[in-house]
């Protein structure tokens, strides 16, 4: 068995959940990048791969994650590959998805889709929406990541798991296509596993929200906004929206703008909200 995770927090909490049950062993892979975010067009074919690859170089340049991508790391492309190598080595071998609802999960299941086609009935999906689980201080919560479940909890989801049907092998694909052909930047959950597209500059507003007329870490604003969001996406994501906005002049800025704890930012004084009182 091998266990198909979209999170590097979700690895670990799944092997400890593997570690409670003997029927659930197997390798944990994670699916690394952030398919709920970033360009979509052509990415089964090199170009597609390349200009990806280069966007995410331009998004993440001069900041926490500088240097992600280097020429040995191994992609999500690599991955699948040897998914395809141990499965056609293996008759026996089946592959569990696990996706939370979440657009960054949901994303990364219709992006693997394709690769697991001609391997239908040994795929399975276990697609935790909208299902209750009892949190550490015995609390009925309803998560939207795996790594808010406890190990325990796994127990009872695994469970879940069933079959990815013919049907969904044609048409997620197909959904999928359509999605990356509107060549729009962010993807949000609305439910189930419907995606609706914005631009690259929809996370904007919410970033707003939380800048003050006094200076603050780019990091606290950046977790505040993830933390306090209904839509959220990755930290390094937003910090490289909130750059853009910099770039703008949109915002009053102190420090070395690269790390997100390296400089601070507030509202530009003619900007901040007019407090006066009749």
């Amino acid at each position: 068995m091998i266990h198909i995770v979209f999170n590097e927090a979700d690895v670990r909490i799944l092997q400890a959940a593997i570690e409670l049950d003997e029927s659930m062993q197997g390798e944990v892979v994670q699916i690394k990048d952030d398919w709920a975010v970033g360009p979509l067009d052509n990415i089964y074919a090199a170009e597609g791969i390349d200009a990806r690859k280069q966007w995410w170089r331009d998004v993440l340049a001069g900041g926490d994650g500088e240097g992600l991508f280097h020429p040995e790391a191994e992609d999500d492309y690599q991955t699948m590959a040897h998914l395809a190598t141990l499965l056609n080595e293996n008759p026996e071998e089946k592959i569990w998805i696990w996706a939370a609802q979440n657009s960054h999960d949901v994303c990364g299941y219709y992006w693997m889709l394709p690769f697991m086609k001609e391997f239908q009935r040994r795929v399975y999906i276990l697609y935790l929406n909208n299902l209750p689980f009892i949190n550490e201080k015995g609390n009925i919560f309803y998560p939207t990541k795996l790594s808010e479940i406890q190990p325990k909890e796994f127990l009872k989801a695994k469970k879940l798991a069933r079959e990815i049907t013919l049907s969904e092998f044609e048409v997620d694909p197909d959904e999928w296509t359509k999605i990356a052909s509107e060549n729009k930047g962010v993807r949000i959950l609305e439910g189930g596993k419907k995606l609706v597209q914005f631009e690259y500059d929809y996370f904007d507003a919410e970033l707003k929200k939380y800048i003050m007329p006094d200076f603050q870490k780019a990091s606290k604003i950046i977790h505040n906004c993830i933390n306090k969001s209904k839509h959220t996406t990755g930290d390094l994501y937003l910090l490289w929206r909130l750059k853009v906005m910099i770039a703008m002049d949109m915002f009053d800025v102190q420090g070395k703008l690269e790390k997100m704890k390296d400089f601070d930012v507030k509202y530009k004084s003619k900007s901040e909200p007019d407090t006066t009182t009749l």
